[in-house]
């Protein structure tokens, strides 16, 4: 057995999504919401028998490999040392399968990186300048600049790829691939100069990447600068912060959302801990699953400017999506970090009384408007609606429809019929999806659902066979399993379907498992149930035999008469085959 096969076969998957999400006991599975994608009915199945999970919603599915992988966005690798650590299972590290991981790599340079220039920001006269702006211009303090492991980049242009390749013995291979530098002809430039430098280190304590920021307002150059999209980092999947602050928002049950480092920083300092800043123009989904995971609320407290505001109206639909609270946070100033500077208790204050998004919004919008004109209340209900309508709590969108007619004075009705326009034109698109989606498709993936889910799918199979005589399967893979098992009972009838997954190759399995984990009606007895397996075979043979009338019908013009007569004797035949169904 195989390392891998071990630690799956230790980990119990139910444990394992437990840890991030609430299973339910739902007949022989478990149940919960879909992480995954925006859903409102958990759709989302845990298989304990088979160890395994599917959603119906999205179609996404595996073992306990993939949903960490999947859910903390790791490689395979990464999902095996973290799953053989929770097994009590030491990896034997042999190879180059392990050693040679590109990420633990990049990891380590970072380290490395960060190392190199909190050092010179710190104790080299070269970030003397840094360092007095740091502390004389931003009131940090050394305690600070320790927990935020800030440093500073000179600007010779070589200085870290000649540490890192020469004195630490790295490759120029694998700087680049860490984005620390850039190949300027023969030349390894390293990519942050001049700059103060913040680690960007994930929600599991690793640093990805840094954020580099001009020491002056008139220095050259865009203010911030991050590192590239790497193996290890991704502007919109991660914030700056969230490592030091999760414990926080945890315990005030919200996250604080900013715009930069020093907004954050500042926050820190005088113990507002839950914040975080972006790391980028506009927040994504994967940052709002990441702040889902540690509080049901999130306040947006940014820049007071359009850009800020357009900001916000942007997040709304991301956050709702992960059904997060969403409020607005008011800071005195341009900026948090301004207003915090100016009045920490103010600040403080402006976050006790934060305000729902949609109440701060709508009071904007009424006093840049004006309400007693067609086209002022035009353009209100054309910012408005469409963020009304995204509200997943059918009371809360029904409260600000009625808040928004009131402030400008137009009928509730009239809101919610231009509300109904856009819910009619969401179902038809849905109307339209599943019409792609054949009635013989549906019948066949229940029909296996149906046998690998019985009491005795040996029996169930033979039922169905019998009945399915020369049935073509329209989905592929369907008809695969079938076959498939048809051939093993053939040669064992006793077969434990719990280990078919070593006899079907790897393309079949994702089907087969979505059919195992799919919901059946509740049956009274054993009887009803073979009942049902009987008439969805009749109804997929009924399928089948009209389909071939149809062939038949088709082709009859192009034959003559002996071949003509010889098939509507067929059709004949097919007739009486339907009718005795």
């Amino acid at each position: 057995m195989d390392q891998a096969s071990e630690v799956r076969e230790k980990i119990d998957i139910v444990s394992l999504i437990s840890e991030y999400l609430p299973l339910k006991k739902m007949g022989r599975n478990f149940t919960t919401v879909c992480p995954f994608h925006q859903e409102n009915s958990p759709s989302f199945v845990v298989s304990p028998e088979r160890q395994i999970w599917h959603c119906f919603g999205c179609g996404k599915g595996g073992d306990a490999f993939t949903f960490l992988m999947d859910y903390e966005n790791l490689e395979f690798i990464e999902a095996l040392r973290i799953l053989a650590k929770k097994a009590g299972i030491t990896l034997k590290m042999t190879g180059d399968s392990f050693s040679a991981s590109k990420k633990e790599a990049i990891y380590s340079l970072n380290n490395l990186a960060a190392e190199y220039y909190n050092f010179v920001l710190t104790k080299h006269p070269v970030g003397k300048k840094a360092l007095e702006y740091l502390i004389n211009r931003r009131g940090l303090s050394e305690k600070l600049i320790k927990t935020f492991n800030i440093g500073f980049s000179p600007n010779g242009g070589e200085d870290l790829s000649k540490y890192l390749m020469n004195k630490k013995k790295f490759s120029l291979s694998s700087l680049l691939e860490a984005g620390l530098i850039f190949q300027k002809g023969s030349r390894a430039v390293d990519f942050f100069r001049g700059r103060i430098m913040f680690p960007l280190i994930d929600h599991r304590g690793n640093i990805v990447g840094f954020s580099g920021r001009n020491i002056s307002e008139n220095d050259f150059g865009p203010k911030y600068i991050n590192t590239r999209d790497t193996l290890v980092y991704h502007k919109g999947s991660m914030f700056f912060g969230l490592h030091a602050a999760k414990d926080e928002i945890k315990k005030e049950n919200f996250s604080i959302i900013m715009e930069g480092e020093f907004d954050v920083i500042s926050s820190y300092k005088e113990g507002i801990k839950n914040v975080v800043a972006l790391k980028g123009t506009a927040l994504t989904e994967n940052q709002a699953l990441l702040l889902s995971r540690f509080a049901p609320k999130a306040a947006l407290c940014l820049d007071q400017d359009s850009a800020g505001i357009e900001a916000m109206k942007r997040s709304i639909p991301v956050l709702e999506k992960r059904g997060l609270a969403i409020t607005v946070i008011i800071p005195d100033g341009k900026d948090p970090d301004e207003a915090i500077r100016k009045d920490p208790s103010k600040f403080k204050k402006a976050i006790r009384n934060d305000i729902e998004i949609y109440d701060f919004l709508i009071s904007k919008l009424v006093s840049e408007n004006k309400i007693d004109t067609a086209s002022g209340k035009k353009a209100i209900t054309d910012e408005m609606l469409p963020l009304i309508n995204v509200i997943q709590n059918e009371i809360v969108k029904e409260h600000y429809l009625k808040k928004l007619s009131e402030s400008i004075n137009t009928s509730y009705d009239s809101l919610q019929r231009q509300l109904d326009k856009k819910e009619e034109e969401k179902k038809e698109n849905v109307i339209q999806k599943n019409q792609k989606v054949g009635r013989k498709e549906m019948l066949e993936e229940y029909l296996l659902s149906l046998i690998i889910q019985a009491g005795s799918p040996n029996e169930m199979l033979t039922k169905a066979k019998d009945i399915l005589i020369e049935y073509k399967f329209e989905i592929p893979s369907i008809g695969k399993i079938f076959s498939e098992l048809l051939l093993i009972f053939g040669k064992n009838k006793n077969f434990d379907l719990k280990h078919l997954s070593s006899n079907l190759t790897s393309e079949l399995i994702p089907a087969f498992d979505k059919c195992f984990l799919t919901p059946l009606p509740k049956f009274e007895n054993a009887s009803i149930y073979e009942e049902e397996v009987i008439k969805v075979s009749k109804d997929l043979r009924i399928i089948h035999l009209k389909e071939r009338i149809k062939e038949i019908g088709k082709s009859i013009k192009d034959k003559n008469e002996e071949e003509i007569e010889s098939l509507r004797e067929e059709i004949g035949t097919i007739t009486a085959q339907i009718a005795s169904s």
